[in-house]
């Protein structure tokens, strides 16, 4: 089943789904969780999004962040909405500022619809969280790191902290940077994306490692 989370207010739309996933979690402890960013969707990616469960994980909550960054990850994903929407499994798709077009092809798939429009006059207020995606924007590796750890102290969930930071990272390859270069804001994205399967395979702890990645801009 498929939960869509999408909207022009891009920071309310991932705190959102971010913080659905975390009710989820704590409703249903044993649910299995696993994010896919763009870069990791593949057809037997999704395939397994669909069809996994196990003897003692019956469901998998599966979000899939921001799929349409790419036009390969997006058309992959439409091709498999059927079976997604079919799963037993719970689907989010986070997909802020999705074109009216693809939420109307998705909609129609999915249990649930949220939406997180800014109003007009609200365009360019800053959002949740916009110190640290400015931290990451500016270069600035010790306030990133500030921003980390308070980020962390006030309970916030570590793979929302680094969706958030590859959302951003994500941005500035699409709509350029004055202070990282498109080839570094690509490879800024991979580094985040490597980070965060390192950590799934049993490496350093995902917040440890974020502080790290901090330091290391």
């Amino acid at each position: 089943m498929i939960y869509l989370f999408h909207g022009s207010d891009v920071e309310k739309t991932r705190t959102k789904a971010f913080e659905w996933v975390a009710k989820a979690r704590a409703k249903e402890p044993n649910l299995a969780y696993v994010r896919l960013a763009s870069e990791e969707l593949t057809s037997a990616a999704l395939e397994d999004a669909a069809l996994s469960g196990g003897l003692f994980v019956k469901r998998l909550l599966i979000l899939i962040d921001d799929p349409f960054q790419e036009e390969i990850s997006g058309d992959l994903l439409e091709e498999h909405l059927s079976a997604l929407a079919d799963s037993d499994n719970a689907i989010i798709i986070l997909t802020p500022k999705l074109t009216a077009v693809k939420v109307k092809k998705i909609s129609v798939k999915a249990k649930m619809v949220y939406t997180y429009d800014k109003p007009p006059a609200l365009e360019d207020k800053r959002g949740f969280n916009r110190n640290l995606v400015d931290a990451l924007g500016a270069r600035n590796r010790e306030k990133l790191w500030l921003e980390i750890n308070r980020a962390l102290r006030d309970g916030d969930a570590t793979e929302m902290l680094h969706g958030l930071l590859h959302w951003k990272a994500r941005d500035m390859m699409s709509n350029g940077s004055r202070v990282w270069t498109p080839q570094e804001s690509r490879a800024l994205s991979l580094s985040l994306i490597s980070l965060l399967q390192s950590s799934r395979r049993g490496g350093m702890n995902l917040s440890l490692s974020l502080e790290k990645f901090a330091l290391s801009i």
